[in-house]
């Protein structure tokens, strides 16, 4: 158990961040999933806007920390492959 005033100053704080941090990876699969709903059911204008919507998405998850830098790539690139594919 903490014992000293910044110690329990820190776990108030990481419980904080950790539900903040938690819905913004969860904001991030959700526009990643539209995508993805898109392409599987083959409308390329949809699935072109949804990731559209989901490109800036994944670059704020990486500014923000919540998402490494080549995976937020990674997705992207995949993404774009399997849209420009339609």
């Amino acid at each position: 158990m903490a014992n000293t005033p910044q110690a329990k100053k820190r776990i108030r704080r990481n419980e904080k961040r950790a539900e903040i941090n938690g819905n913004r990876i969860g904001r991030i699969r959700t526009f990643v999933k539209k995508v993805e709903s898109a392409i599987a059911g083959g409308d390329k204008t949809a699935a072109a806007d949804a990731l559209k919507a989901a490109q800036p998405e994944l670059a704020r998850g990486v500014a923000r920390g919540v998402l490494h830098k080549n995976t937020a790539s990674r997705k992207l690139s995949r993404l774009t492959k399997a849209v420009s594919g339609l």
